[in-house]
């Protein structure tokens, strides 16, 4: 794969640490991306020494060595998580039309970036496609063999999505209650227990309890009824879970904090058919919310990828 020539933008989302940004920075630099979109926020007043580190964390993307052209998008003052990271994509689709982003935590694997370059232009056109995952949380498809299966998750630990897909992006969930009052959830996700959950964060996001942005995407996605994409192997590990930098990762979720990373295979294998996999989208729910299922819906996904593998042999 380092013989491939990436031809998408990265957009790189940093802010106060210096020690995971340059391990990420590191790992851009070996993929050498023709554009680098930087997005920045600014320190905090009330804390000391930020502004320090915040200088620290911008010197590092001055040592771009390889043909590049550099846009940065640095906010003097403090945004905050929700408004500077929202913001700061959204001027990313101002300037290109299509990106793969990664945050100052999330150190991608080599192969990351040529398979969101490759699948970000399979799907340029395919308006039901509107997220490229990087990283896998222990589930995978009813094909093990494919390189990713659809779904309608929204990890966004390494990720990739285009103009197209994020015009439709709305940081204040004006659509939320409209989509509530419907009871509409339950219908999208296909489980009660899932929906009351996103009713609840939904709820506390849109009544601005929560100062984030990747809520609102999922939400986006959820609404216009997109398909995403999740890798079958992990290609993404999360160095942030540090309890003096990070925003929200201050402690690892379960046992995701401490994701195995994998190599994705070459070429790529494409799903056969496109469905998304709502099985494994609840197995993923359970994992992390209701732990006591999950052998049963283990077990009927086996069967089905043993009946899949069974008919691709005969």
């Amino acid at each position: 794969m380092a013989d491939l020539q990436l031809k998408t933008p990265v957009a790189f989302i940093i802010f106060n640490r210096p020690d995971t940004t340059a391990r990420v920075f590191e790992a851009i630099r070996q993929a050498k991306p023709p554009q680098l979109l930087v997005v920045a926020d600014g320190p905090r007043e009330n804390r000391p020494g930020e502004a320090e580190k915040c200088a620290a964390t911008r010197a590092i993307i001055d040592l771009v060595d390889w043909e590049c052209e550099v846009l940065k998008n640095y906010s003097e003052t403090n945004l905050g998580c929700k408004r500077r990271v929202s913001s700061g994509i959204d001027w990313v689709f101002q300037t290109v039309e299509e990106a793969i982003i990664v945050e100052d935590d999330c150190l991608p694997q080599p192969e990351f970036f040529p398979y969101c370059d490759e699948l970000l232009e399979r799907y340029r056109q395919d308006t039901r496609v509107m997220h490229i995952a990087g990283s896998n949380f222990g589930i995978i498809g009813k094909n093990p063999y494919a390189s990713y299966y659809f779904s309608r998750r929204t990890h966004i630990w390494g990720w990739a999505t285009w103009r197209r897909a994020w015009q439709h992006y709305d940081v204040n969930m004006s659509l939320w209650p409209e989509l509530k009052q419907q009871n509409r959830l339950l219908e999208i996700v296909g489980n009660k227990p899932e929906a009351d959950q996103k009713t609840e964060i939904f709820d506390k996001v849109y009544g601005g309890e929560v100062d984030t942005w990747d809520y609102q995407w999922h939400f986006t996605c959820l609404w216009n009824g997109n398909y995403t994409i999740i890798p079958n192997t992990n290609m993404v590990e999360n160095i942030g879970f540090q309890k003096d930098a990070s925003t929200h990762t201050t402690a690892p979720p379960g046992d995701f904090g401490d994701l195995k990373v994998e190599k994705l295979q070459f070429p790529l294998i494409h799903p056969q058919f496109f469905i998304r996999e709502d099985e494994a989208d609840t197995l993923y729910f359970n994992k992390m919310h209701n732990p006591t299922v999950i052998t049963k819906i283990k077990k009927r996904i086996n069967k089905l990828s043993q009946k899949i593998n069974q008919s691709a042999n005969q």
